[in-house]
């Protein structure tokens, strides 16, 4: 199993697509011709993150803005080395919690970062990866 994709819908949009499009590094790609104004942003030839305009009145039961987070794993030291040489460049505040080793799970590092208010966006790589200053 895998994740296929994660949609958010934000009342900024042009905000969440510059943070996955400059930061995560995704690509802005093809969509359908949807009655709602949003985005598809792609990750090696995939749609992974939808967003979809909240300005439309949210239906009966759901609020919008809405989701809780998205975890993307960064698999090598460059990648997240990289990750950080982003977040640098246009100083956007994160925060870093370090997960414990649990049997043979190994130890991991989770940065969040706050994308809008009630939208937050984890990365999550091996503490190995991790260079310490």
């Amino acid at each position: 199993m895998q994740i296929d994709h994660a949609t958010i819908v934000t009342a900024d949009l042009e905000t969440a697509r510059r943070f996955f499009v400059d930061v995560v590094g995704l690509t802005q790609g093809a969509r359908p011709p949807f009655s709602i104004d949003g985005y598809w942003l792609y990750a090696n030839g995939r749609p992974v993150i939808h967003l979809i305009d909240a300005t439309v009145p949210a239906q009966t039961g759901r609020a919008a803005p809405r989701i809780d987070h998205i975890a993307f794993r960064l698999e090598s030291a460059d990648e997240w080395q990289a990750l950080l040489q982003r977040l640098h460049a246009p100083d956007l505040p994160y925060q870093l919690a370090e997960v414990p080793q649990m049997g043979p799970q190994q130890a991991e590092l989770q940065l969040f970062v706050a994308l809008a208010p009630g939208v937050v966006i984890e990365f999550v790589t091996a503490l190995r990866h991790v260079r310490r200053s």
